[in-house]
Formats: C-alpha cells, structure tokens, sequence
C-alpha cells in the first residue's frame, strides 16, 4: 500500500502541472475501469487530489467487479463522496446507461503469467468490456472514450530505434501469449470503427513499461519483482541477461499523459507514453532500483512458467514526440522514480 505523505501529493502537484488545459475536467464527469490497476488507480489519485485541493468538483465513478477492492485500494478517500462506484465486469457483455462526460478504459490483465493462464479473458477484457463501453458512449452522447492500450502492440522489428505511433513489427498470432497485443490492435480498431460508424470521439494510449509505488499485489512483471526485491531489503534477481531495451515511465507521469490526451489529443489518434530520459534495459531498471537501497543486481535461472511469460519484443523503446508536442513532460528520471517507488513502501513489504 502507497504510504500517503505530503511529499507524495508534493509529487501530484509536480505532474498536473504538465497537463495542458487542466482546467477542461473540472466540472465534469469520468467513469473509469481498471481503477484499482496500477495505472488507473494513479489516475484516481489525480482527480481525487484536484477535487481535494483545488475545488474541480469531477464527479468520480469507478466501475469493477469489487466494490471492498475499490474501497480498500482508496482507503484515503473511505469516508467521503468522491467517487461512486459501479458494477463491471470487463469480460462480460454489458448493456449500461450511465451519462458521462469521458471514459477511461483501463480493465484489462496486466500480468504476463495471466496472459498465459487466462488468454481468453485477457482478450475478452479488452474487447466485449470495450465494446459495451463504447455503445453506451454513443447512446448516453458522452463527449469522449480513451482507451489504454500498449506498447506490445507493436511486435518486433529489426531496426532497434524507438517505435513512432504507426509502425508495426511482427506478431505470432498462434502464441498463447499474444492474446495480450492482439486483443489491444483489435481494441484499437474497434475504437477508430467507431468512430468511423457513429462519429464517436476516441482517443488511444500506448503506454510503456510503467513502475511505481501503484504495483499490485498480482503483478509479476519483472519492474514488479524488482521492486519487492528492493522494498525488502534484498539484492534485485534477475531472470535473464536484461538486454531488452524498454520505455520506462513513472506511474504518475503515466497518469498525467492520460490526463493529457483525454483532454488535449486528436480525435481518432493515438499517442505513445514515454519518458525520454528513461529509454533503458530491463539490467538498467534493475541497477535504478538496486542503487535505491544499497544492494545489487544477481542473475537467476527463470522457471518454464516464467519464460512462457515473457515480453516477445527485445525493443519495446517508444517516441513520445507526439504527445509531449500537446504540452505534456515527464518529470520523474530514472534514478529518482526508482528512489521514490521504494520510498513510498517504508510502511512495511510488500506482499510476495
């Protein structure tokens, strides 16, 4: 659990300061799904701290499956009306009649040993789950859909510099763990059909590898383990060379590139989420964390389980150009998101 102190919200108030035209939610109403998620929920807090701190008055509402899940995520908030939650599964078809202003589609898997066990539901989750969301968009006339995608929907390609917004790379679409970027390129259409069919306004993200105090207790990417490695006072275990080359970005500049897009991007466009100076390898992310806490980096041998898991692409390094052309910034480097994750769990370990 994120320890909530004044340099946190410190911190809060550094990223919404790189958010063009902020002033375009307030007032305004946002339903949000994957909410509890480690980006989604980073996303709450942002909202949370402008109805807080600056009167935005944003009507809040979180759809899930679990409504103890919601409240204990935003323990913070337990006792007052900022959000109002809503019953929602991703996986399953829903016909739902709320009227908002936006949406924000963050429900999906986001672990690689899930991928692989529940393939089916990573693609459902990110396809039916969207697909009601974006009819009931079109019914209720909401103003605009944001759909997180990712990085993955890439796939590989030879030529190792940074992935702009509309190249694509190859994909094996008979792997189980490709029904992760295969359910978002799937995802992404649907969106642009939609708006194609019904006019409806949608813009897409494509985040990077995202890390920060916000990881789940479920998440098993390796930013994840890296994390519980540190937050325990341990070395980092790596589980392969970590040559891979990866876009890291802190969970609350992620947040704020959301923001940034829901209320700045294009109609019909998609747009990368990157922090420039974070462009590094799966070892440099480990070392970042390592140096954090005064320990090392040491190589382990993975398990089948895990290798079945891994990202297929060896470069997943994305250009941000065109979203920091809106006004948005990163403002967390490398060493100092890696400082600032582990000391946000002083309270006490995270869960193995």
């Amino acid at each position: 659990m994120i320890k909530y102190d004044s340099s946190y919200w410190e911190d809060v108030d550094r990223v919404l300061q790189c958010v063009p035209n902020l002033q375009k939610i307030h007032g305004k109403s946002i339903l949000i799904t994957g909410g509890t998620g480690m980006i989604c929920s980073s996303l709450v807090e942002l909202l949370f701290h402008l109805n807080e701190k600056y009167s935005a008055n944003i009507q809040i509402i979180l759809a899930g499956r679990s409504l103890e899940r919601t409240c204990k995520r935003f323990y913070r908030w337990g006792n007052k009306t900022d959000f109002t939650f809503v019953q929602y599964d991703a996986t399953e078809k829903q016909e739902l009649s709320i009227s908002v202003d936006y949406i924000v589609h963050g429900a999906s898997n986001a672990s690689p040993a899930v991928y692989v066990k529940e393939p089916v539901e990573t693609i459902l989750a990110n396809i039916v789950g969207l697909q009601s969301l974006l009819s009931m968009a079109v019914k209720m006339k909401s103003e605009r859909v944001l759909y997180i995608s990712s990085s993955e929907v890439y796939g590989n390609k030879a030529e190792n510099r940074p992935y702009q917004e509309t190249d694509y790379g190859y994909v094996d679409i008979l792997n189980p763990r490709a029904s992760y970027p295969c359910a978002k390129r799937t995802a992404e259409t649907l969106c642009i059909a939609y708006g194609e069919e019904y006019g409806l306004d949608t813009v897409i993200v494509r985040p990077g590898h995202i890390y920060g105090p916000s990881i789940t207790d479920s998440d098993c990417r390796a930013s994840a383990q890296f994390t519980r490695n540190a937050v325990r006072g341990e070395d980092i275990a790596m589980k392969s060379a970590g040559l891979q080359l990866r876009s890291y970005c802190y969970t609350l500049d992620c947040a704020s590139a959301i923001l940034t897009v829901l209320l700045n991007g294009e109609k019909g466009n998609t747009y990368n989420i990157s922090n420039k100076n974070s462009v590094v390898t799966i070892g440099d992310m480990a070392k970042a964390l390592a140096k954090a806490v005064g320990r090392q980096v040491v190589y382990e041998n993975a398990s089948e389980t895990e290798i079945k898991g891994y990202n297929l692409m060896s470069n997943s390094s994305l250009d941000a150009e065109k979203l920091e052309v809106l006004g948005w910034r990163a403002e967390f480097g490398l060493q100092e998101g890696a400082e600032k994750t582990v000391g946000y769990f002083e309270g006490g370990p995270l869960p193995l």
